[in-house]
């Protein structure tokens, strides 16, 4: 929350409208003196696109904020989650599958496989996912991180990637139900390659912000042609169970797995 008020605040002056940042190329949004600050890579007027360094790589985390006023925060929220209707609508999409998904936290494992740009070999990521809806506060927060998965093997035709973090915070201008919301996305992952600086440019400057302009332009079509897309907030199940073990957890339809009584129930957790 405290990141989302800060960079709010860049966006939205009183009364809503929207402030233009000045011509910094830094802009510190909640860094502490530990961290290394925010350099702006990216300034749009819905858009807004912040790096830093992960120190001791030679890689960067990434911040997002962004607005929009024209699909609501369910839509936006759904259409990101719904994995069947990814499919249809970015194309950069391989395979990606919910392998697994536990019945009690509503936690899923994912096994996603993606175009890289040429000429790198397509990646594929297994992460668990896990998302909340907090209606007191008036937010929705999506998380995900890499795991490993014995039922998902490497393939020797991609590259997994095993260091993947995002998270996602949405709040509404109004209610989930009424268009226009705020998002603020902090991601970063190792793709197990020191990228070029081409490769580094076409991340920067469309890998993310095309990804993010494709899934609105996924959510106002659905919303548009009702197209149907599976209800996330409202199939949410019910946190406090008295479920343990390995209880509640189901394996998808057509995914194979093996050695289940293996594998911790914490890798199917967001911890």
């Amino acid at each position: 929350m405290k990141h989302m008020e800060e960079v709010s605040r860049l966006f939205h002056g009183s009364g809503g409208e929207h402030q233009k940042l000045g011509p910094k190329t830094h802009v510190d949004i909640t860094a502490t003196r530990e961290e290394h600050p925010w350099e702006m890579v990216m300034d749009k007027k819905h858009f807004k696109l912040w790096r830093r360094p992960i120190e001791g790589t030679h890689l960067y985390q990434y911040r997002v904020f962004g607005t929009y006023t024209d699909v609501t925060p369910r839509q936006f929220f759904n259409v990101q989650l719904d994995t069947e209707y990814r499919k249809k609508w970015d194309s950069l999409v391989i395979k990606l599958d919910v392998v697994e998904r536990d019945l009690t936290t509503g936690s899923e494992v994912v096994h996603w496989v993606t175009h890289f740009p040429y000429p790198m070999y397509s990646r594929d990521y297994v992460y668990v996912r896990r998302y909340n809806v907090d209606r007191e506060n008036n937010l929705m927060v999506l998380v995900s991180r890499a795991v490993e998965h014995p039922g998902i093997p490497e393939d020797p035709e991609f590259v997994r990637v095993r260091t993947y973090e995002s998270q996602m915070v949405i709040r509404p201008h109004k209610t989930f139900d009424e268009n226009g919301f705020d998002y603020l996305l902090t991601y970063s992952d190792n793709p197990q390659t020191v990228f070029p600086r081409y490769c580094v440019s076409w991340m920067v400057s469309s890998g993310m912000p095309d990804f993010l302009e494709k899934l609105h332009t996924a959510a106002l079509k659905a919303k548009r042609m009702a197209i149907e897309v599976r209800d996330y907030i409202s199939a949410k199940p019910i946190e406090n169970s008295s479920s343990s073990g390995g209880e509640g957890k189901a394996s998808m339809p057509g995914a194979e797995h093996k050695n289940e009584d293996t594998r911790s129930p914490a890798q199917l957790e967001y911890a």
